[in-house]
């Protein structure tokens, strides 16, 4: 039987190794509960949102995606190609306009990003998307 000290030799010169044992035990647990939910793709429901809902001076002007990939400048249906334009027009070339973008949740990415990209390079920098729970109730009808 081992002792810490030895009536023979003196004090055991030897490492207790059951300290750091136990602490990789729980650094090895503490990655094995981490590690899962650090992986990429994890899968959202990206239009539901519990942030309030935004108050402005001014009222922005929003552009919507319905379903059928149809586009709206408030209320007025607009095709791709006239957005930047008829959008210039409202603003009289404001590129400081706040505006919102709001898509159907079964609107693709691609879809959507192109719009916000051409609104990106045409200058409006002010460009927002509107969740479930940020939008108006006559918003929410579509």
């Amino acid at each position: 039987m081992r002792n810490s000290y030895s009536k023979k030799h003196g004090p055991v010169n030897e490492i207790n190794m059951t300290p750091f044992i136990d602490i990789m035990l729980v650094l090895l647990i503490i990655f094995m509960i981490t590690a899962p939910l650090m992986t990429v793709g994890v899968e959202v429901d990206l239009p539901e949102t519990q942030a309030g809902t935004m108050t402005e001076d001014t009222e922005p002007l929003v552009i919507s995606i319905d379903k059928n990939g149809n586009i709206f400048i408030m209320e007025t249906p607009t095709d791709v190609k006239a957005l930047i334009p008829r959008l210039q027009a409202i603003t009289k070339n404001k590129y400081d306009t706040l505006i919102y973008v709001q898509a159907d949740r079964t609107v693709p990415y691609g879809k959507l990003m192109d719009v916000m990209g051409r609104l990106n390079r045409t200058g409006f920098k002010k460009v927002g998307l509107i969740g479930a729970a940020d939008a108006t109730p006559t918003q929410k009808k579509r």
